[in-house]
């Protein structure tokens, strides 16, 4: 066996590595020194640029950090407000009845004692229709 005739050489990949680098930094300062040397004026300062872009870039970090920490107060607030909330849900109760002769319905025994309320107590009344006995019927106006 003879061997592998194409061995690499690091010392030469790295000299080649930084030519193609230089090259390419070379390239993109020519590229970047024409685009800015098409503005208004007709001398071209890196410095006042790359302070430009920073500025620039400072400013929508802090205006990105801003809006961040405004919807994270929002958030706090919102789940602040549920928090004061959830005692009053404590008091409530859900369950489905039907409606009998003149309107009527009834509160189950078991929801009645779960609640606390017993004869003569106020109680608020949300109606969510679920299906209805017959389509045939129409609604009284």
């Amino acid at each position: 066996m003879s061997g592998n005739l194409n061995q690499y050489d690091p010392t030469e990949m790295f000299k080649q590595w930084i030519q193609k680098s230089g090259q390419a930094q070379t390239e993109f300062m020519k590229n970047f020194g024409a685009l800015m040397g098409n503005q208004n004026s007709n001398t071209f300062n890196p410095v006042e640029t790359l302070k430009k872009v920073s500025d620039t870039t400072r400013q929508a970090q802090n205006d990105l950090m801003q809006n961040m920490n405004n919807l994270q107060n929002k958030s706090l607030d919102t789940m602040f407000n549920i928090g004061q909330m959830l005692p009053s849900f404590m008091n409530w109760g859900a369950y489905k009845t039907t409606i009998s002769s003149n309107g009527r319905i009834s509160i189950p025994e078991a929801e009645r004692n779960a609640l606390g309320i017993g004869e003569g107590d106020l109680v608020q009344v949300i109606i969510l229709p679920i299906a209805k006995k017959s389509k045939a019927r129409e609604v009284k106006e």
